[in-house]
């Protein structure tokens, strides 16, 4: 047998069940303001109607995490039995309030205890270091005793872009740090005896994601844990690169057995994340024979494959799905897609976009997107948009804008870290307020958003002319 899933425990999360015995599970975000109770609604209805299973909404501050159970109880009203989980980041305070309102919380490792990352190099003794972990047990504890109480679940959810200063300070920016940050909190989980636990390890950069993904299941084998875990490619980005870049991604990890349940996060409307998921789930057979063929392919440093389908969306998700691990893993570093129904120049561009999702080879501008939530300040898709089609006409005239990376993020939660990849970043700083990056340092602070897009090019072509004298 190719295919075969990875045995886990159970986690109970409201009336849904996640683990090997059980189907993988498909959810999605909201984009709304948690305080706006009927637009909420209304969209985890869409969710919900589309496939989803699961719906998350950020909670940011008490009164996000108090007005989930308004929306809890009108879906609940319109006869939507969906679990909902509350997102927090920096104040385990509020994950002890969404906890008793919610069906599951998702806290975050790298700033639900320590402080926001500083993105400074910092030193901590040994004794430092062991203090801080106490902090995270003396915080943790009290929290896992409000989720037994009420049958509420935990999603410890790693993410690359808001590892800790302190992980940073001893392991650095590696698959081995965020795994670790991980483990510090299931080690508690398991001493505690708390069991409806899924993990999530994301990042926007499929290697890493895959890699460190990996890596935690082999950790915990040694640990001797099973508990389910979360796929995602997080700031996937939209349109056809972020379908091919989550592919790529969760595809490689769903072929190989790992993943329970999994989101594909796309900046559009959550609702049209879950067909897609949907695909990649029901694919993963298919596409782990088709990797066995795909790997005894390759001669001459290439995978060749042939495909038969007459949609362009299932062809873009298989061929992604099928070959990702393989460029992952850089058993081949060049790809042709065979298939009769598409002229061979679309097919050539689907096999670059897959090599770039894999972080081989760099053919156009790549952009970092967050799908944004409830934090997002401002019109995501609109911004995007307008970075795409100004970055695009500079490209024009001048090559070097196709090859950069430019991320787009709603707030401050990830942005910075998401954006280790990208040349240049834009980030939600307030409302109608944005601030630059260049890479993971600031430029220039908020800035009213209506001037922040020309601003963004302005800097981007001063930068070049800069380097280009230098």
């Amino acid at each position: 047998m190719i295919y075969q899933r990875r045995k886990t425990t159970a986690t109970k999360v409201g009336d849904v069940a996640i683990g090997s015995d059980f189907p993988i599970r498909v959810q999605s975000m909201a984009n709304t303001s948690t305080m706006d109770t009927e637009g909420s609604v209304a969209q985890a209805k869409r969710i919900v109607d589309a496939g989803g299973e699961l719906v998350r909404f950020t909670t940011q501050g008490q009164r996000e995490a108090l007005n989930m159970g308004n929306i809890r109880d009108a879906l609940r009203t319109a006869g939507y039995s969906v679990p909902l989980v509350a997102d927090v980041h920096f104040n385990a305070a509020v994950a002890d309030t969404a906890a008793t309102i919610c069906e599951k919380v998702r806290i975050n490792p790298g700033n639900y205890v320590d402080p926001a990352r500083t993105f400074k190099k910092l030193e901590y003794t040994d004794e430092e270091y062991a203090d801080e972990i106490k902090k995270i047990d003396e915080r943790f504890v009290p929290f896992l005793q409000i989720c037994k109480a009420h049958h509420t679940a935990v999603r410890i959810g790693v993410n690359h872009g808001s590892l800790s200063d302190r992980i940073m300070s001893r392991y650095g920016d590696t698959p081995e740090g965020m795994v670790e940050s991980c483990m510090e909190f299931l080690r508690i989980c398991v001493r505690e005896h708390f069991t409806d636990v899924v993990i999530s390890i994301k990042a926007s950069n499929t290697v890493v994601m895959v890699r460190t993904v990996r890596l935690l299941v082999a950790q915990m084998a040694k640990e001797e844990m099973a508990f389910p875990l979360h796929l995602g490619v997080t700031e996937a980005g939209e349109g056809e690169d972020g379908r091919i870049k989550s592919a790529v991604g969760i595809g490689a990890l769903l072929c190989e057995g790992i993943g329970d349940t999994i989101r594909v996060s796309l900046s559009e409307a959550p609702e049209r994340e879950i067909p897609v998921a949907q695909k990649l789930i029901d694919s993963i057979e298919e596409c782990a024979r088709l990797r066995q063929q795909a790997k005894e392919s390759i001669a001459d440093d290439t995978v060749t494959i042939v495909f038969h389908e007459t949609s362009w969306e299932d062809l873009q998700l298989k061929a992604a799905m099928t070959v990702g691990a393989l460029f992952i893993d850089q058993l081949a570093h060049q790809l042709v897609i065979k298939n009769e129904g598409f002229a061979e120049e679309r097919l050539v561009d689907l096999a670059d976009a897959i090599l770039q999702a894999a972080r081989i080879k760099f053919t156009k501008t790549e952009y970092i997107s967050c799908p944004g939530c409830g934090r997002t300040l401002y019109n995501l898709e609109e911004t995007i948009a307008k970075i795409r089609a100004a970055i695009s006409e500079r490209a024009l005239h001048d090559k070097r804008f196709s090859a950069l990376k430019i991320g787009i993020m709603g707030c401050i939660v990830n942005g910075p870290g998401e954006m280790a990849d990208a040349d240049y970043g834009y980030v939600g700083a307030g409302v109608g307020k944005v601030s630059l990056y260049k890479q993971k340092e600031c430029i220039e602070k908020n800035i009213p958003e209506e001037e922040a897009v020309g601003r963004l090019v302005q800097f981007i072509e001063e930068d070049m002319s800069v380097s280009a004298e230098a």
